[in-house]
């Protein structure tokens, strides 16, 4: 019955779109309306001719009031506030798994990608990146291969920092809260004559750790960590620009906060282990662009270096016995560079060309300690990557018929992947036993078509409909002593999605819903194994939904922000073991939500008094679930739900902002894996809360 609401719904919103007018008129436009669609403010995304709010796919900004008022300081605090995305919360930022309508990857290269200010983040231990002076965040769901290419099977996450050719101030944040958090932050943004501008941004943030540690007494999950952001834009003449951006992060945390998981009631006990664990990462990011403009077309590349060092301690038995110590090595070297040439005429015909290289030269280390034995294994392993691709999108605009475009894209990848890997035991006698010396090489390559189909109606309404195909190339398990059991293959999915933007009522409510279907074949699946986890193909996989997203604006100070994702994603294919004859064929595909559901309300008073201008109030609820932790669906969190407030007081160039994150510490489970026969569990954080100083100059 579910199914048919939903087309019922998509109907009666397309219908409504193809009757409605500009000129209706009920309310007047919302003075602080957030751009949650896209339209209210007119961007354009990246490699692309049109602002997201008239492109044929689902996507969702979250702007820069809108990470404030709803307090997000991190990639994964997005959760549930976008529709079918889930980002757990592992519990140190060195791997940051991200799914997407049930595509993504919890070990290997991530499924969906990232993007800051167009620099690519291939690694998933970079993704967990400091959120202060973000303009905005978009999310297009939905393969993106066709334009981004590499790892957007799911989806892509573009960041983009502000501009100094857009804002010329000096701005201070001072932050505290409970459980030991201090924050300082402080940007300046200038230009010399709209010539020359330039941007400093750096912060430094303490937080004193939210679980226990009953072995030692300390706190299990402290951090300290400091970020620095800089960004030179020049215009070299009317037509060229170039734009230098280099980030630099540092965080040094405890992790980890591990207790045993209890799947009969969906408890963790409370962590107990013995020895102190950590992780520590270094990693530095920069990009040049540069941009050419004619009347005609613009021509732009984007050069890239991103170097990454991470080092993790872990006590792997996460008990109070002895039992086995990890030291975790990883260093990245990814070198990217890609041009891009597209049409910015207003004619009926648009396109694009452009080409991708990379190379990615990464190296991991392990140290494991058998306490008990008195034997250590050391693995020391280097797996680099280059790749190469080649891309086209044509945009056929009123074809046939004022209003209707169609949209044809086409891209090759290539990529080849090597493996050198070397474990080593010493023994307790001081021998060495080496268990492997392995090398591995491999290529893959693959086309991704897209095609789509669009109407945009004279109001700015649209409705479409689209196919694309997803790829992501295969690789190798670097632990793997067997042979057969090092390989796996790249996996492909074909996406279809029906969806339609609107604005009623001179935009008194702002829509936004899709539907789409999801068929992949050998997908990359993660399997434990006596240590670890190993890479397999799965067989075939579905996933299939839809989103909603609305707008409601109220009053000229009132209004609500409503978002809601359904996923199926489930095995239709999947034999884990033939000998065994197990079969997971059926089974709901792990870390994927079946919902996430969002609600905000934000009202402002006007005060307009000499020392007080306005007061705004942020009331947001937010849920997911259910969630399999597993392939075998034995574990899992039931849908639950969290409520978040913030109140701000502004005063003309100071705010003063009160805040609270999971009012009521609702009890829930973040993170789940099975390890050395036992299964464990990371507790959601509890209720915090905090306040935060902001000054501009």
């Amino acid at each position: 019955m579910k199914k048919y609401s939903i087309l019922i719904l998509l109907l009666v919103n397309l219908c409504y779109i193809s009757n409605l007018r500009s000129e209706d008129t009920l309310i007047p436009k919302d003075s602080i309306r957030m751009s949650y669609i896209g339209d209210e403010v007119v961007i354009e995304a990246f490699k692309s001719n049109k602002n997201l709010s008239q492109l044929p796919i689902s996507a969702t900004l979250v702007s820069e009031q809108d990470l404030r008022e709803r307090n997000i300081t991190n990639i994964k605090e997005i959760n549930a506030f976008v529709p079918n995305l889930f980002i757990p919360d592992y519990g140190s930022k060195m791997t940051s798994p991200a799914y997407i309508r049930g595509i993504g990857s919890r070990i290997n290269a991530p499924s969906v990608g990232l993007y800051v200010d167009g620099v690519p983040y291939f690694d998933r231990s970079t993704f967990d990146i400091d959120m202060n002076d973000i303009e905005r965040v978009e999310i297009l769901r939905g393969p993106q291969g066709t334009i981004y290419g590499r790892n957007t099977m799911g989806g892509i996450i573009n960041v983009y920092t502000k501009s100094p050719y857009k804002y010329k101030e000096t701005n201070l944040h001072l932050g505290t809260g409970n459980y030991d958090r201090y924050e300082l932050a402080a940007s300046h943004y200038g230009n010399i004559n709209n010539t020359l501008g330039y941007s400093l941004v750096g912060s430094v943030l303490h937080t004193g750790g939210y679980f226990t540690n009953q072995y030692t007494g300390k706190k299990a999950d402290p951090m300290d960590a400091a970020t620095g952001r800089m960004r030179l834009s020049w215009k070299i003449m009317p037509q060229l620009y170039m734009h230098l951006t280099s980030a630099y992060e540092y965080s040094d945390q405890g992790g980890y906060p591990y207790g045993i998981y209890n799947p009969d009631n969906n408890t963790v006990k409370d962590v107990n282990y013995n020895e102190p664990s950590s992780f520590r990462r270094n990693m530095s990011t920069n990009g040049l662009n540069v941009e050419y403009t004619t009347d005609k077309f613009k021509l732009g590349s984007m050069t890239s270096f991103q170097f990454y060092d991470g080092k993790q301690l872990i006590d792997q038995d996460f008990t109070a016995e002895d039992l086995y110590f990890v030291k975790f090595y990883q260093l990245q070297r990814m070198y990217s560079e890609e041009i891009n040439i597209k049409s910015i005429t207003k004619s009926n015909y648009q396109w694009q060309f452009g080409a991708f290289g990379f190379y990615q030269d990464y190296s991991t280390n392990y140290n494991i300690d058998y306490r008990t034995t008195g034997m250590q294994t050391l693995q020391n392993a280097n797996t680099p990557t280059k790749g190469a691709a080649f891309y086209h999108q044509s945009i056929f605009n009123n074809l046939l018929t004022k209003g209707l475009s169609l949209t044809l894209g086409l891209r090759y990848d290539w990529e080849e992947a090597r493996m050198h890997t070397i474990i080593n035991n010493h023994m307790p006698d001081n021998t060495v036993k080496q268990t492997l010396d392995a090398r591995e090489k491999d290529s893959y390559s693959q086309w991704t078509p897209k095609a789509a189909l669009q109407y945009s109606f004279e109001n700015d309404n649209i409705v479409y409909f689209s196919a694309t195909k997803g790829f992501k190339s295969g690789g190798f398990n670097t632990t793997a002593v067997n042979e057969a059991d090092r390989p796996f293959k790249s996996e492909t999915s074909w996406s279809y999605e029906l969806g339609s933007k609107a604005n009623f009522f001179d935009k008194f409510l702002q829509t936004e819903v899709s539907l789409f279907y999801i068929n992949w074949k050998d997908q990359q699946l993660s399997q434990l194994q006596t240590q670890g986890y190993y890479i397999r193909n799965a067989g075939k996989s579905v996933s299939k939904g839809f989103e909603a997203t609305a707008q409601i604006n109220a009053l000229d100070n009132l209004n609500f922000q409503l978002t809601y994702g359904y996923t199926h994603a489930t095995f239709k294919e999947y034999i884990y073991n033939v000998k065994d004859k197990i079969d997971y064929s059926g089974n709901f595909l792990p870390m994927v939500p079946r919902n996430t559901f969002s609600v905000a309300a934000n009202y402002s008073i006007n005060v307009k008094t000499d020392f007080l201008q306005k007061i705004i109030l942020n009331t947001q609820y937010t849920g997911l679930g259910t969630i399999y932790w597993n392939d075998t669906n034995t574990a899992s969190q039931p849908f639950y739900g969290i409520v978040n407030a913030r109140t701000s007081f502004l005063m003309n160039k100071v705010s003063l902002d009160l805040w609270a994150k999971n009012i009521g510490g609702k009890d829930y489970v973040s993170y789940y894996f099975t390890s050395m026969g036992s299964t464990f569990a990371q507790a959601g954080k509890p209720f915090t809360f905090g306040v935060d100083l902001r000054l501009k100059f």
